[in-house]
């Protein structure tokens, strides 16, 4: 656990004995689920907790997330970095969307082990929740660690965003031609550019990189487009 505690000290967290314990059983349960479906590729213990658990934990880095409320992980995957976040900042209400059925069953169960309330699962497409009334422009913060470019991304994520409130995209590397590339997207659907935090994953020497959008006006009605469109047809 010395990783895990080590890297939440360099982004100035520190854990208490119930969060590590929760942080475990939450590694367990990867690890045997994923014998059954494919959560993660990442499967050893200390890549786990640097790849995915500190990882997700960055954030801290660009947001101060004491003063945010609400949070949709979009694309949510095996957790990432939705239960983290939960788990570190037990404040928050967290809503877990994907598309796979059978990953958000893993989901519940952990959320029904590690005994974490205020989070919940819901299943669809991005382009899909977006249009929900419950789902729309609720959210102090929306959250992916998607591989797909901003432009695509951001149409994705931004429309569950309320005025005000952060779309923060969790990137490899640097992002410099993703932004000019994502310049326009980010404007039509109501964002502005807050700000980019580069840094190296506390422990490693991988690039990381943290795109802060704030959302200055609300999203147009026609976003999203229907499934499948953002990522073939992005905004540019």
């Amino acid at each position: 656990m010395d990783i895990l505690e080590n890297g939440c000290g360099e982004l100035g967290l520190t854990l208490t004995e119930e969060q590590k314990q929760q942080f475990v059983r939450y590694y367990e349960m990867l690890v045997e689920w994923n014998k059954v479906m494919n959560l993660t590729g990442i499967t050893e213990f200390e890549e786990v907790l640097t790849k995915h658990f500190v990882d997700s934990l960055s954030i801290v880095k660009a947001l101060d997330m004491e003063n945010i409320k609400s949070c949709i992980d979009v694309g949510t995957g095996a957790g990432f970095p939705g239960i983290p976040l939960k788990i570190v900042f037990p404040h928050l209400q967290v809503t877990l969307l994907d598309s796979l059925n059978k990953r958000l069953k893993f989901l519940d169960a952990v959320i029904e082990d590690l005994g974490l309330e205020g989070i919940h699962t819901v299943h669809g497409r991005a382009e899909d929740g977006a249009r929900r009334p419950e789902l729309r422009e609720q959210y102090d913060l929306s959250v992916t660690r998607a591989v797909a470019r901003l432009c695509t991304i951001s149409e994705y994520c931004m429309p569950y965003v309320k005025e005000g409130g952060f779309f923060v995209a969790y990137k490899s590397g640097r992002v410099k031609e993703e932004l000019m590339e994502g310049k326009k997207a980010v404007s039509v659907l109501g964002g502005k550019l807050e700000k980019t935090e580069e840094f190296l994953l506390p422990g490693t020497d991988m690039e990381r990189s943290l795109v802060v959008i704030q959302k200055a006006k609300p999203t147009p009605k026609k976003y999203p487009r229907k499934a499948g469109t953002p990522a073939k047809e992005p905004i540019l």
